[in-house]
């Protein structure tokens, strides 16, 4: 954390001001109504949450200041974006306007994230083997678990999965046998191994509203109810085939959407 309690942009992190509650709410109605100095307090008093998101990119190897005046422009879009009358507070609002941006930002860089080999190979290892273990026993394994499968600590397990989650293509294979090709996209619905994943429903939402209703009902009952192809199928009386042509052409369209 000292690294982070330096000036960065000319702010210093140490003495970082911090709201409460009752100040955030008087500052967006004032803010709603054009007032641009609350603007600027809003902004300082949420730089915390940006210096907090840039930690979990340390390891891109780009410059501190730089993710931080990033990270800040996500804040601003969020602050001029959000929606009072939205049933979620501020930050989890911002947070996924903070990293997005971010990533971005490291995707289109010159200097893009590197991921060592050996972290992927452990990542992908482990996505396969909570595959495999929530088909045999029917639940979610923990994180023990899958490094006990993989014979893995399960601190090299933690730190991998969360390396991957910088800028990897849905469509990237993981894990290949017996033709059985498993896809980044397969793992959307893991909900604890994607610490941000509950900040996206905002976005997820928007993007399942743009699909016809069998195809909602199919992206629902798999991706959040957590069922297998073979159960939806039997479930709303077509063939596993059908829900798998229904299910990526589904996924194919929210993916354009939340791209766009």
């Amino acid at each position: 954390m000292a690294l982070y309690k330096v000036e960065i942009c000319g702010v210093n992190t140490a003495k970082l001001p911090l709201l409460s509650e009752e100040e955030k709410e008087e500052l967006f109605e004032r803010i709603e109504k054009g007032d641009k100095e609350a603007r600027e307090q809003y902004i300082k008093g949420n730089l915390r949450l940006v210096l907090s998101i840039i930690q979990r990119f340390s390891s891109s190897g780009e410059n501190v200041d730089d993710l931080f005046q990033i990270g800040c422009i996500g804040l601003m879009k969020a602050i001029d974006n959000f929606d009072r009358s939205l049933d979620v507070k501020f930050s989890t609002y911002a947070v996924p306007m903070i990293m997005g941006e971010i990533k971005r930002y490291l995707r289109d860089s010159v200097s893009p994230l590197r991921v060592s080999r050996s972290l992927r190979d452990i990542a992908y290892k482990a996505i396969y083997t909570k595959e495999v273990l929530m088909k045999k026993y029917q639940k979610e394994p923990s994180i023990e678990e899958i490094a006990e499968a993989i014979e893995v600590p399960k601190e090299d397990v933690i730190v991998a999965l969360d390396a991957i989650q910088s800028p990897v293509s849905l469509y990237e294979p993981v894990y290949e046998q017996g033709g059985d090709t498993l896809y980044v996209m397969d793992q959307i619905s893991d909900k604890k191994n994607k610490e941000d994943a509950w900040v996206e429903r905002i976005a997820l939402a928007e993007a399942l509203k743009r699909l016809p209703e069998r195809e909602r009902n199919i992206i629902s009952l798999r991706f959040y109810r957590g069922k297998t192809q073979m159960e939806v199928a039997e479930e709303i009386g077509i063939s596993q085939a059908q829900v798998s042509r229904l299910e990526k052409n589904a996924l194919k369209t929210m993916k354009n959407y939340l791209m766009d």
